[in-house]
């Protein structure tokens, strides 16, 4: 089966919840096309509205994560209306990431490039085999790799990114997680086994406080100490009046372990 005539995008959901999507070009790196992009929108919406999802796992078919956008299709019928619609799309792709009230671990191999950088960058956690690298090389073909910019600025620290940005360099898995790219780094043929550790670190909190907690922590990120701290706070009383919480906290107070009521 040719790239063409597989699905582009790649969607395997266990018995326990976990959703493992992995991006299907593998003769083209897995570069991000429309269609790609596209493809992996719907599927992050299909899960959105999954109430028994627990975590989702974005990976890479062959040889790499991902190479970044489809530069052959983008020079294809150049204007300025059709790129600012194609980045238009990748950023609502990302934030989808961002806004979905579940983890989203990148499990990276091979090389994670541009877009595909910017990718591992929106994923909550990452983990990565020790033979990965990482680059936002668009600056090596004229283009300033502005829009992986946004993600990887909140990932690692400022003149980091900017050196990245500016040269272009790859840094490898080990530097990416020095820098706090990624969580993770694990030999490629322990890489899936590595996912399934954190993912087993996760798995047993309750659904709806993963979801309270990822969404203020986005949103208090991003704006100043004061207005953080008042996110942060209504965001405990709500989880505080789950009965999740209210189960744990007695059973803290009772030293016994929590019986918690599952979904999925």
């Amino acid at each position: 089966m040719t790239d063409t005539e597989a699905p582009i995008v790649l969607s395997e959901r266990n018995a326990d919840g976990v959703v493992r999507l992995t991006l299907n070009r593998p003769r083209a790196f897995n570069a991000l096309s429309e269609a790609m992009l596209a493809a992996l929108q719907s599927e992050l919406k299909r899960v959105a509205d999954d109430e028994t999802a627990r975590i989702v796992v974005i990976a890479g078919a062959g040889r790499a994560f991902c190479a970044g956008h489809d530069l052959k299709e983008m020079r294809a019928a150049p204007s300025q209306a059709y790129y600012e619609d194609l980045f238009g799309q990748c950023t609502a792709t990302m934030l989808a990431i961002q806004r979905l009230p579940l983890p989203v671990i990148a499990r990276v191999h091979g090389i994670a490039t541009a877009a595909g950088c910017q990718l591992v960058a929106m994923c909550d956690l990452a983990v990565a085999a020790d033979d990965a690298r990482f680059a936002v090389s668009g600056v090596n073909y004229g283009l300033f790799c502005s829009t992986p910019s946004v993600a990887l600025s909140r990932n690692v620290l400022r003149k980091q990114a900017m050196e990245m940005l500016l040269t272009g360099d790859f840094i490898d898995a080990a530097e990416a997680k020095a820098r706090g790219l990624v969580n993770r780094v694990a030999p490629l043929e322990s890489l899936d086994a590595e996912v399934d550790a954190l993912i087993a670190r996760i798995i047993d909190k309750p659904r709806v406080a993963i979801a309270i907690g990822k969404e203020q922590f986005y949103r208090q990120v991003e704006t100043g100490i004061a207005e953080a701290y008042v996110i942060a706070g209504e965001a405990m009383a709500c989880n505080m009046m789950d009965e999740a919480a209210l189960e744990g906290v007695q059973a803290f107070i009772d030293k016994r372990p929590p019986a918690w009521r599952r979904t999925g």
